[in-house]
């Protein structure tokens, strides 16, 4: 261990500090300069006393030279070389200095002065000692010194180093494209193109002949049977000039009102589940021309129960879009004026209306600034709690008092209801809820109270 070197120059004050006959705190004062004393934080000694300055200079360094300062109120005694002297006794003999609170005395101390000071409740012993010595640096270990870089083996060290770069370089240059060869896109694009040029034909393929004679022979007919018909038709049409081989107009008439009432029964026989027309526009079950030509014809359809579809009332005849007379689908097509559609329509029954009278709300305990704001607004929300119960009830009425106690931060503590006759536990459980969801104005005094009165009336 290293010797401590002994310290020379002048003695430094070493000062104790009493309090009811304990001492509490011993400080040497290591750099020679001012010790103060007083209730201010900023003094070295801090001790709670109205009756010196917040920071009064109980020993002033003046010249290198300590002088002891002291008031009035304050006493006890300083042992100088000479002898034991009074604070009272040396008021007398000291040096007048300025202070905050009046004049003080001021005593020189030379370095074998000692005694004690008493302000207040507190005691100041002090005297002068040799500088304490002045203590080494800490020394760390030489183990701790060393640390784990002398553990190293660095020659094994730096060979794995090199040894991992080289092994990872080589991996890297593996997967890196840094020596494929350079690509040009427009090069590659022309070859693309050049090649596509130089392709072959499709080969061509020809139609087998059976194939190829199927349409025209298919056609052939198609065209024949048209010719056929019209050859018909132009016969039916020159019976009568050619002589009694040909049809008569009435009898021409009757085919084709039979051939009508056909076509109207094969609608309804082809769906009778429902309404037959809707397979003509959805999925093409029957074709058009059959309605076309049942429209364009004059005799209309016989009425009847043909699948289900009822053509006509109870009268006979023959049943025509738009006729007038007859039930089922006889007034198809009329448009005339018979009085209002009543059919599907609807008529909404309106329910009782509830509504909330708030009453003024009573605020003891404290004071609540927003209180009749926020009652005010909590309207509403009584409104939609009666209107809910009315819907159970529609003759329920009555009135409920919410007490609700207001904590430090505005918000509802709890709130109990009283009263409340007339009225079910839903509709109170509601109002019990809304106004456990207000949120207040910080009471001034930690706490309110607020009591709501609140009528329920059905309009």
């Amino acid at each position: 261990m290293r010797a401590v070197a002994p310290v020379t120059g002048p003695k430094v004050l070493r000062i104790g500090l009493v309090q009811e006959g304990t001492v509490i705190e011993e400080r040497v004062i290591k750099q020679r300069t001012h010790v103060t004393i007083g209730p201010s934080e900023k003094s070295m000694f801090v001790i709670p006393s109205k009756s010196i300055p917040p920071s009064f200079r109980l020993f002033e360094l003046v010249g290198g030279e300590y002088f002891l300062n002291f008031l009035d109120g304050m006493t006890g005694r300083v042992a100088f070389k000479a002898g034991v002297s009074e604070l009272s006794a040396l008021k007398s003999s000291a040096k007048r200095a300025p202070a905050s609170n009046g004049n003080a005395y001021q005593v020189q101390l030379t370095e074998e002065a000692r005694g004690k000071i008493v302000v207040g409740e507190t005691t100041f012993l002090f005297q002068f000692v040799a500088p304490p010595p002045v203590q080494p640096k800490p020394q760390l270990p030489v183990s701790v010194k060393t640390g784990i870089a002398n553990d190293i083996d660095w020659t094994t060290t730096i060979i794995a180093a090199f040894s991992f770069l080289f092994h990872f370089g080589a991996v890297g240059s593996i997967y890196s494209d840094w020596m494929d060869p350079v690509v040009d896109d427009e090069v590659d694009v022309a070859a693309l193109l050049e090649s596509v040029k130089q392709l072959p034909p499709p080969p061509v393929v020809e139609q087998p002949k059976e194939n190829a004679d199927a349409p025209a022979a298919s056609a052939a007919p198609a065209a024949e049977a048209p010719k056929a018909a019209g050859g018909g038709n132009k016969g039916a049409a020159a019976g009568p000039a050619k002589g009694s081989g040909g049809m008569s107009d009435a009898r021409a008439s009757a085919l084709t009102n039979e051939l009508a009432q056909l076509d109207m029964q094969m609608l309804g026989a082809l769906n009778s589940s429902g309404n037959a027309t809707a397979s003509v526009l959805s999925s093409g079950d029957v074709p058009t021309g059959l309605l076309e030509n049942a429209a364009a014809s004059g005799s209309g359809v016989g009425k009847g129960g043909v699948a289900g579809l009822n053509m006509g009332g109870a009268g006979g005849g023959t049943v025509r879009p738009g006729a007038a007379g007859g039930g089922g689908l006889a007034s198809i097509g009329n448009t005339g004026a018979s009085g209002p559609a009543t059919a599907g329509s609807a008529q909404t029954v309106k329910g009782p209306v509830g509504n909330a009278q708030v009453g003024g709300a009573a605020v003891s305990g404290g004071s609540v600034s927003n209180a009749p704001s926020i009652v005010a607004g909590m309207t509403a929300g009584f409104r939609r709690c009666y209107n809910k119960g009315l819907q159970e009830d529609p003759s329920m009425k009555g009135s409920v008092r919410i007490t609700a106690k207001i904590g430090p931060n505005g918000e509802v503590i709890s709130a109990t209801p009283s009263g409340g006759s007339g009225l079910s536990g839903t509709v109170v459980s509601c109002v019990v809820a809304r106004v456990q969801s207000a949120q207040f104005a910080p009471p001034e005094g930690g706490g309110a109270t607020v009591v709501i009165p609140v009528t329920f009336v059905s309009q």
